[in-house]
């Protein structure tokens, strides 16, 4: 996987050694020498990582770094800081700034290399969630991203899996005044824990005793509910190489033993802030496919989503030799209510027509809102008979009671027209939607408020 990272450095000679390290990788490198320049760059969308020094004149790195993660526009972007401080208070003042990764110089050219390409994977399906939550936002969706960059990364749901108790402890006691936090001995016990927990954050030590920390992860990847979990990696000094493996499998940060407190605590932070991040993109991803398949008034399904379904609906009773009823409702007259008693009214009936009509149909029926006052009722394993009686309970519910108006005391009557259409043995959509059309053109022209029944 390639990536264009962006190394910021106010020394060339740093920037041309890990040039030299990133392209035999075939990465693009950018360079800049100065903070100022590389937020340029960043907010021009031309980078997909930032390699980005501490200890620069003017703007330093920790400074770059918290700019970049509270600008919208760049708050997506990895950013690993490279410096030669070792200390942990260094690395938690970084993690606090927002930083994704710190790699102490001498720069490990492996490490780099495993870290560059595991924030790549990242950057690139958050990349995909951005453009999709991006198009949501000119559509009208809620933008709740720039809620979830302020968030401060508290209140997770943390499973520690480690069968060192005294390590197991530390780590709670560490945890539990911000957090809610387990612990599971178990690698087999944590596999089901994480599944039904519903946790932000697994905690895995690769010390296990019997059992690969590796493994684990794995199988948290697989697993669908667990997938989007991040993982945090407690490793022994001696684990390099199986930390390395564990980014290459998308464990998402490590920790090396001994345990830094207030290290362990940032690098958590960082990691529900992520998680956080990522799910307010997919929440608005799917509030955006919702707008485009749910009619936003009556809360029904729309002309988009029947279309869509009704002909894998066809096939699946067509191959089980099982029946299908269409009814297609009209409002009679509704025009006179908008026009008598305003839109608002109006708006007042479609909402109560449509729970009125859910109230009578079966929970299998597809309930449609085609446009103004037409709605469609699929309904499969249904014998025409047994559709012929459905949709009289219809029309006689509609017509039963007045509808009530949101404002004053008052109410309209309303009746509505039905046409009704069975599947035949040539049935396809376009036919079957055209049959019931037609029957309920007969009942408007018959006089309204009836049921029709398509004769094919």
């Amino acid at each position: 996987m390639t990536a264009r990272v962006l190394v910021v450095d106010d020394i060339l000679t740093n920037i041309k050694l890990l040039e030299v390290r990133l392209m035999a990788e075939y990465f693009d490198v950018m360079q800049a020498t100065n903070g100022p320049q590389a937020i340029a760059i960043c907010k021009e969308g031309q980078c997909d990582i930032v390699l980005l020094d501490v200890m620069m004149p003017g703007m330093d790195g920790f400074e770059v770094c918290r700019r970049l993660k509270t600008d919208p526009a760049t708050a997506h972007i990895p950013v690993v800081m490279v410096t030669a401080l070792d200390q942990p208070a260094d690395r938690v003042r970084g993690l606090d700034a927002g930083a994704d990764d710190f790699l102490t110089k001498p720069v490990d050219e492996i490490a780099l290399i495993a870290r560059v390409r595991s924030l790549s994977r990242l950057k690139q399906s958050v990349d995909e969630l951005r453009t999709r939550a991006m198009t949501s936002a000119a559509l009208g969706v809620p933008n709740s991203l720039v809620t979830a960059i302020q968030d401060e990364g508290h209140n997770g749901r943390i499973l520690v899996v480690d069968d060192r108790a005294s390590s197991a402890e530390r780590i709670h006691k560490a945890l539990s005044v911000h957090h809610v936090v387990e612990v599971e001995a178990g690698p087999q016990e944590a596999i089901f824990r994480s599944a039904e927990g519903n946790f932000d954050l697994v905690i895995v030590s690769l010390g296990l005793k019997d059992y690969d920390g590796l493994r684990l992860c794995s199988q948290l990847r697989t697993l669908e509910r667990t997938r989007h979990t991040s993982i945090l990696l407690i490793a022994d000094l001696d684990d390099r190489q199986k930390v390395l493996r564990g980014l290459d499998l998308g464990v998402n940060d490590y920790l090396s033993r001994p345990i830094d407190r207030n290290e362990l605590l940032a690098r958590v932070r960082t990691q529900l802030k992520r998680k956080r991040y990522t799910e307010a993109l997919r929440e608005d991803v799917q509030a955006s496919i919702e707008m485009a398949l749910i009619d936003a008034l009556t809360g029904l399904n729309n002309r988009r989503y029947l279309e869509t379904h009704l002909a894998s609906m066809l096939e699946q009773v067509t191959a089980r030799g099982r029946p299908l009823a269409m009814m297609i409702l009209d409002i009679d007259h509704f025009k006179a209510v908008n026009d008598t008693w305003g839109h608002d009214a109006g708006d007042d009936v479609l909402k109560g027509f449509s729970q009125r009509v859910k109230r009578v149909i079966r929970n299998s029926d597809l309930l449609c809102r085609l446009g103004g006052e037409e709605f469609v009722v699929v309904m499969p394993d249904t014998m025409p008979d047994i559709a012929a009686v459905v949709a009289e309970r219809v029309r006689g519910s509609v017509q039963a009671e007045p509808f009530r108006l949101a404002e004053g005391d008052r109410s309209v009557p309303i009746t509505v027209s039905v046409g009704l259409a069975c599947t035949s043995r040539d049935a396809n959509p376009d036919t079957l939607f055209r049959r019931a059309d037609k029957a309920l053109y007969r009942s408007k022209n018959d006089g309204r408020n009836r049921v029709t029944a398509d004769a094919a």
